[in-house]
């Protein structure tokens, strides 16, 4: 598939209208020595789809994230984001250009409050320039505004709106999840990388997690979802992903993985 290219993709909603590759893996390789963590992995994200990346313990989801936020080079390969290529770049530049994603343990700044929080996540994207500062406090005054109006809308989105001024080390686990989405969400990203998203939720919250996973998906951002939770995955990925021992073992809607017996044998040691 060329770079960039818009294709018709089926998934469980029954979409097949054409959909923008917001992210392209080539052939990606990644080996740590003697050791091969991905083996010739090719996969897509689309506009406005959530595409579930599965695996046993072991499978190689943790360092294909990595490949693709900027944290580790691929040995081999090639990784395009809004059809231009990632290698180099770093985390930073990555950020800048449109990606953003949680990490499987909580990262907040704990001694913010949580509107805090979603304020320093938004300078990491628009900063105030020296240049219009000095054209006066006023017009640093107006955008710093126009940010927290922003974070308290983010803030509303992902069930937030009542913690505002709560410290961050004072929410609970879950809560500072919902925490980590939000700081991604104020880079305004085009790509969020959610890993792990649902780790220690319990079915409640795990619900709320789902709906806002939809809604930020119709909001038009593709969203990759790495989860070892298959309730939460069959409830919002549109496509799935399935790697074992660092290769794509199986790739389609949630209906064709779950009778797959490629997926089946690999999480459960025999075939079905």
């Amino acid at each position: 598939m060329a770079s960039g290219q818009s294709v018709a993709v089926a998934d469980d909603r029954g979409a097949t209208a054409p959909r923008e590759a917001l992210l392209e893996l080539v052939d990606v390789h990644k080996r740590f020595g003697g050791v091969a963590a991905l083996r010739g992995v090719s996969f897509s994200v689309f506009t406005g789809e959530v595409l579930g990346l599965i695996g046993p313990n072991g499978s190689g989801k943790s360092t294909c994230v990595n490949v693709i936020s900027g944290l580790l080079a691929p040995t081999s390969g090639s990784i395009r984001f809004l059809g231009g290529a990632t290698a180099g770049l770093g985390v930073d530049r990555m950020v800048e250009r449109g990606l953003a994603r949680t990490f499987q343990t909580t990262s907040v700044f704990t001694e913010f409050t949580a509107i805090e929080n979603v304020l320093a996540a938004s300078h990491s994207r628009f900063r105030i320039g020296a240049a219009r500062s000095m054209l006066g406090r006023g017009a640093a005054a107006r955008e710093e505004a126009g940010l927290r109006e922003r974070g308290a809308q983010i803030l509303g989105l992902v069930g937030l709106d009542g913690s505002a001024d709560v410290a961050a080390a004072s929410l609970s686990s879950a809560q500072q999840r919902l925490l980590m989405i939000a700081n991604a969400l104020a880079t305004e990203p085009r790509l969020l990388l959610l890993d792990e998203p649902a780790a220690g939720m319990v079915a409640s919250e795990r619900k709320a997690l789902a709906s806002l996973i939809l809604r930020i998906r119709d909001r038009g951002v593709g969203v990759l979802v790495i989860e070892h939770h298959m309730g939460l995955i069959m409830e919002v990925c549109d496509r799935i992903v399935v790697l074992n021992f660092g290769e794509k073992i199986a790739q389609g809607a949630r209906a064709e993985i779950g009778r797959d017996p490629r997926v089946i044998e690999a999480y459960l040691g025999q075939a079905h």
